[in-house]
C-alpha cells in the first residue's frame, strides 16, 4: 500500500512540475526570440527532453486515472463475464505492449550508453533522454497489473467499468 501512494504521488507531482518547467522554459524562449532578439541555445532541447518524459511517465499517470483513449462501441456490446474477459484480454495485450517498450527501450538506452552518444546543444548523454521509454513503459506495466488485479477481484457476473 506504501508503493502505491508513493507511486500515486510521484507520477503525479512529476507530471505536474515537468509542465510547469517546460512551460516556463518555452516562455523564456518566446520571450527571448521575440523581445530580446536573442533566442537561448539550449532551451528548446530542454523543453524537447522534458516533454519526452512528461508523456512517457504521462501515459502511467493515466493508465491509474482510466483517461486513455479507447474506442467502446465493441465492448459496449458484451454484458457481464464476456465484457470482463475482452477487458481482460486488451489489459493483458496492452501489458505486453509495454513490456516489450520496455525491454526494447532498454536496447536502445544500453546502445546509447555504449557509443556515448550525446545532445547537440546541452551536450548531455542521450541515454538519460531516451530512458523515459523503459521508465513509463515499466510504469505502465505495474499501472496495468493494478488494474488487472481489479477485474479480477470483482464478481464474475459484475463486469467491468
Amino acid at each position: 500500500m506504501r508503493f502505491k501512494k508513493f507511486l500515486d504521488n510521484f507520477e503525479e507531482y512529476f507530471v505536474v512540475w515537468t509542465m510547469a518547467l517546460m512551460t516556463a522554459l518555452v516562455f523564456c524562449q518566446v520571450v527571448m526570440r521575440y523581445v530580446f532578439s536573442n533566442s537561448l541555445s539550449w532551451s528548446e532541447e530542454l523543453a524537447r527532453f522534458i516533454f519526452m518524459w512528461l508523456s512517457w511517465v504521462g501515459a502511467s499517470y493515466a493508465v491509474k486515472e482510466r483517461s486513455h483513449f479507447r474506442v467502446e462501441m465493441f465492448a459496449n456490446l458484451l454484458k457481464g463475464r464476456h465484457r470482463r474477459r475482452f477487458e481482460l484480454l486488451i489489459l493483458a495485450v496492452w501489458f505486453g505492449f509495454a513490456v516489450v517498450m520496455a525491454w526494447l527501450g532498454s536496447q536502445l538506452m544500453i546502445f546509447l550508453m555504449e557509443t556515448g552518444q550525446i545532445s547537440a546543444a546541452m551536450e548531455i548523454p542521450m541515454s538519460w533522454v531516451y530512458a523515459s521509454v523503459p521508465a513509463g513503459c515499466a510504469l505502465m506495466a505495474v499501472r496495468l497489473i493494478a488494474e488487472i488485479a481489479k477485474i479480477l477481484k470483482c464478481p464474475a457476473d459484475g463486469g467491468a467499468a
